[in-house]
């Protein structure tokens, strides 16, 4: 991606939450130079990685495939260090998803995580089980939960989740998920155990979690990935 789509992203993502009525902490504000000042007392932050992440996924496509996350809290994944904690052990964040760009299929080897409709437009998602350690079942129906109700989708049926739904995610379930199109800008809400994007994200087809970077203009915010390095 270039730095340039990534820094038009956020601020099209800012302009929604503000649209929404929907407050970030401060650091959601900060600018580089700021994370330089502020390594020491953000470890917490850099160490669990709160904090923006734009995606394309390595497709080179930011429009159909990809959004924009922001971690608003997170635990510090195991391993990571052995002194600094959040002490929490879950995670939440927003996803920003335009008309019809979608986050492909891929489950989760250990998070459990529930996804829900925030504002806007019109979530749709498609399920699948896993047949053996990272084979998609294309043909067993799926048993999901849905606000506390319990109902039953056939492998691959899409189907939409409208303001204030969710949907319970267990590990081990493949999921792909979009923003409808003709339904505005999606905004949506993603509260889970401790998220670790480095390990625990298993894709159907060949992705990279984060992308590479072309900088064709200067960055005006760090992304989660791209913080100032610290002793652990």
């Amino acid at each position: 991606m270039k730095r340039s789509e990534i820094n038009e992203a956020i601020e099209y993502a800012l302009a929604k939450f503000r649209e929404n009525k929907i407050a970030l902490p401060p650091f959601a504000h900060w600018k580089p130079e700021q994370w330089t000042k502020m390594t020491d007392k953000a470890r917490r932050i850099i160490l669990a990685r709160m904090g923006w992440d734009v995606t394309d996924l390595g497709q080179g496509k930011f429009d159909e495939v990809g959004g924009v996350l922001f971690t608003v809290r997170n635990g510090v994944p195991s391993g990571e260090s052995k002194d600094v904690s959040t002490g929490v052990p879950y995670c939440e964040k927003y996803i920003v998803l335009k008309e019809g760009q979608l986050m492909p299929l891929h489950m989760h080897w250990l998070k459990t995580e529930d996804i829900i409709n925030r504002a806007g437009g019109v979530l749709v998602m498609e399920l699948y089980n896993s047949a053996g350690s990272d084979e998609v079942d294309r043909n067993s129906s799926v048993i999901v939960v849905c606000d506390g109700l319990e109902r039953e989708v056939e492998a691959g049926e899409p189907f939409e989740l409208f303001p204030g739904e969710s949907i319970t995610l267990v590990s081990g379930l493949y999921h792909c998920f979009w923003a409808k199109e003709g339904e505005g800008c999606l905004i949506c809400g993603e509260v889970s155990t401790v998220n670790d994007d480095n390990t625990d994200n298993c894709f159907a087809e060949a992705s990279s979690r984060f992308s590479d970077i072309v900088e064709d203009e200067e960055s005006r915010w760090l992304l989660c990935n791209e913080y100032p390095e610290i002793d652990v």
